[in-house]
C-alpha cells in the first residue's frame, strides 16, 4: 500500500505539500529522495543570516525555485554576497537588503544586470541612504514595481546656528532623489517613503506625474508632507487604491479635498494614523462612495462619533477597521456601530478605555465574519457579565493584552464564545491564573500561538489532554516553573518555539523535560533565566536535533570553536 501511495504523480504531491507549513518540509525530505526533490523545488523564500553564509552555495543549488531572498539579518560583506547570488542562475522576484549600514551599490548593480525579473526591492532602514543611491536603484532595476526606502538611518551634524553641516558627505533623501527615481521607474506601482523627513509635497507631485501606474503609497512620519501633497497624489494617480500617511493636520476640509475624493474611484484602503482629522473629512469620504474596504484611524484626534458613524453607514462593505485610541467610544456607541460592520474581518479597538465586556460580546454576535479582534488596554473584566453571547466560529485571533481587570471567569466566557481560536494574547492580564488558562485551552483546542507574558499567576498548565495544535508559547517573565515545563513537555507534542525570557522559577530540570519531550522544538529562549545552569546548552544541542536557535541564560558566551560545532549540528547559539 505504501509503494502505491508513493506512485502518485509529482504534481499531486506538490499540491499536497503546498497545503503544509514549510517548516514541516525538513521532516518530509527525510522520508525518501523523491520527497526531498519535491520539497526542494517548493521552497521559494530564503532568509540569509551570518551562519547561513558557509552553506549558501549549496543552498542556492539545492533550491532552484527560490524567488525571494532576504538579507536583513546578514552583517558581513553584502556586496560579495549579492554577487554570489547574481551568479547562481536564480530568477528572483524580490530582494531584501534592509538594516544595512550603507546601500550595497556594487552588489545591487551586479544583481540588476543578471536578474531582469526582479520586481520588489526592500531598502528600508539603510544607513546614509541618499539621492545618488536612488538613481543607482532606478538604473539597475528599471522594471521595478515595488520599492521600500523607508526609515533611512542618518546621523546628521548641525552647525552652531542650527543648519545642516556642509561637511557631512551623506545627505538625506530629498525631492531631487525622488525625481531621479520617478523618471526612470515608469512601471512603479508601490512605494514606501515613510521616515524620509526631508521630502516635501513636491515629491508627491513628481511621482503622480511620472509613475502613472502607482497604486499604493506610504508616507508615515514625513514631516514636510502636507494636506496639499496628499491632494496631489489623490488627484494625480488615477490607479491609486491605497493611501497611507500619518501626522497630517486637517482641522478643516476645503472644497478641493472633497472634490478629490469624489474624483478618485479606485481608492479602497486609507490610513490616517496619528493625524488630526475632522468629522468634515470623514463626511467627505462618506459622500464620495469609494470602494473602501480598509480604514485606519489609529491614534487620530479631533473626530467624533458623528463622523465615524456617518462614514461606516455609507461603507458597510468595510472589512478592516482600526480605531485604536478612540477615547470617545462607549459600549453604547459600539453597539450602534456594529450594525454597519456585517462584513468586517479585522477590528482593532485597543486603548479605547471605556469599552467593556458588553462590546466584546456585542461585536462577536453582530459581526459574523470577524476573524481578528484586538482590545488591548481596554476595560474588559471591570463589569459583571450580564450580556448573553453566541458562538462565533470565525474568530481566529484575539489580542486582549494589558486588560488588568480581566479574570478567569471572563476569559473562560470569551473562550466559549470563540472556540476556534488559533492566536491568543493575554500578556499583562495579571488576574488570570493557571485555572483560567486551562479552561481556555480546554475550550479552544486549536490554539497554535499563545502569549502569557508577565502573567505571574500562571505557574503551570493544569491539563489532562493533548495540546496537539500549540506551536508557539511566549511566557516572558511569567510564573512558569519546572512543573509547568514538565506539563508542557508532556502535552505539547508539536511545540516549535518557547520563550521563557526572565522566568526565574525555571531550572535545568524543567528545561530538560521540554527538550526531551518536544521532539520538533526549533527555538528556545532562556535569556535572564538566572536559575538555569549554562552547562545545559551543549546537552540541548546534541539531545534535540530539531533545535535551530537557542538564546542561552546570561553569562554564556560560546567560543568560536563552540559556535561552529553547534552550527555543524544545525543550531545557532546566540550570545547570552
Amino acid at each position: 500500500m505504501g509503494e502505491q501511495t508513493l506512485d502518485l504523480p509529482e504534481e499531486c504531491w506538490e499540491m499536497i505539500f503546498n497545503l503544509i507549513e514549510h517548516y514541516h518540509f525538513v521532516s518530509l525530505s527525510l522520508v525518501c529522495r523523491r520527497f526531498l526533490a519535491i520539497t526542494n523545488r517548493l521552497l521559494s523564500r530564503l532568509v540569509v543570516s551570518d551562519p547561513t553564509l558557509l552553506l549558501l552555495p549549496q543552498l542556492l543549488r539545492r533550491f532552484p525555485r527560490l524567488r525571494i531572498i532576504d538579507l536583513a539579518g546578514f552583517r558581513g560583506d553584502v556586496d560579495a554576497l549579492l554577487s554570489q547570488i547574481a551568479k547562481s542562475g536564480l530568477d528572483l522576484e524580490a530582494l531584501g537588503v534592509s538594516n544595512q549600514k550603507t546601500l550595497p551599490v556594487d552588489g545591487l548593480r551586479v544583481v540588476g544586470s543578471k536578474m531582469r525579473n526582479l520586481r520588489y526591492l526592500n531598502c528600508s532602514k539603510i544607513g546614509f541612504l541618499q539621492d545618488n543611491d536612488l538613481g543607482l536603484i532606478a538604473e539597475s532595476f528599471p522594471f521595478l514595481e515595488e520599492l521600500d526606502i523607508s526609515y533611512p538611518e542618518h546621523t546628521l551634524s548641525y552647525s552652531s546656528i542650527g543648519l545642516l553641516d556642509s561637511c557631512v558627505s551623506a545627505r538625506p533623501i530629498t525631492d531631487s532623489g525622488i525625481l531621479s527615481l520617478a523618471v526612470k521607474l515608469k512601471g512603479l506601482k508601490k512605494i514606501n517613503l515613510s521616515g524620509n523627513h526631508f521630502i516635501t509635497d513636491k515629491s508627491l507631485g513628481i511621482l503622480s506625474r511620472n509613475c502613472l501606474l502607482l497604486s499604493e503609497i506610504l508616507l508615515h512620519n514625513c514631516d514636510f508632507v502636507t494636506q496639499n501633497g496628499i491632494l496631489l497624489v489623490i488627484r494625480g494617480c488615477a490607479n491609486l487604491n491605497s493611501l497611507s500617511f500619518s501626522g497630517i493636520w486637517s482641522s478643516f476640509v476645503d472644497s478641493r479635498f472633497k472634490d478629490s475624493f469624489v474624483c478618485t474611484k479606485s481608492l479602497c484602503a486609507v490610513d490616517f494614523s496619528d493625524s488630526v482629522i475632522s468629522d468634515e473629512l470623514l463626511y467627505s469620504i462618506a459622500e464620495a462612495c469609494l470602494p473602501l474596504n480598509k480604514l485606519v484611524l489609529s491614534h487620530c484626534q479631533n473626530y467624533t462619533f458623528s463622523g465615524i458613524s456617518s462614514l461606516l453607514c455609507k461603507h458597510q462593505s468595510l472589512q478592516y477597521l482600526d480605531l485604536e485610541l478612540a477615547n470617545f467610544l462607549t459600549d453604547e456607541y459600539m453597539l450602534e456601530l456594529s450594525k454597519f460592520l456585517q462584513r468586517i474581518t479585522y477590528l482593532n479597538l485597543s486603548l479605547c478605555h471605556q469599552l467593556t465586556n458588553s462590546t466584546f460580546f456585542n461585536l462577536t454576535r453582530n459581526c459574523p465574519l470577524l476573524n481578528e479582534f484586538k482590545m488591548v488596554g481596554t476595560n474588559l473584566g471591570a463589569e459583571d457579565f450580564t450580556t448573553s453571547f453566541v458562538v462565533n466560529p470565525r474568530v481566529k485571533s484575539l489580542n486582549l493584552a494589558r486588560n488588568s481587570s480581566l479574570d478567569n471567569d471572563t476569559i473562560s466566557m470569551f473562550a466559549s464564545s470563540c472556540p476556534n481560536l488559533k492566536f491568543l494574547d493575554l500578556s499583562c492580564c495579571f488576574n488570570i491564573t493557571e485555572e483560567g488558562i486551562s479552561e481556555v485551552l480546554k475550550r479552544c483546542s486549536e490554539i497554535r500561538y499563545l502569549r502569557i507574558e508577565h502573567c505571574s499567576g500562571i505557574k503551570t498548565l493544569v491539563i489532562d489532554y493533548e495540546l496537539s495544535s500549540l506551536e508557539v508559547l511566549c511566557a516572558w517573565e511569567s510564573g512558569i516553573d519546572d512543573d509547568g515545563l514538565a506539563m508542557i513537555g508532556n502535552r505539547c507534542c508539536r511545540l516549535l518555539q518557547l520563550d521563557l525570557t526572565g522566568c526565574s522559577n525555571v531550572t535545568v530540570k524543567g528545561v530538560k523535560e521540554v527538550v526531551q519531550n518536544c521532539r520538533v522544538l526549533r527555538e528556545i529562549n532562556l535569556k535572564w533565566c538566572n536559575n538555569v545552569d549554562v552547562d545545559i546548552i551543549a546537552w540541548m544541542v546534541f539531545s534535540r536535533p530539531s533545535l535551530k536557535r537557542i538564546v542561552p541564560p546570561r553569562g554564556f558566551v560560546p567560543s568560536e570553536s563552540q559556535r561552529n560545532l553547534f552550527l555543524r549540528h544545525g543550531c545557532l547559539v546566540c550570545d547570552g
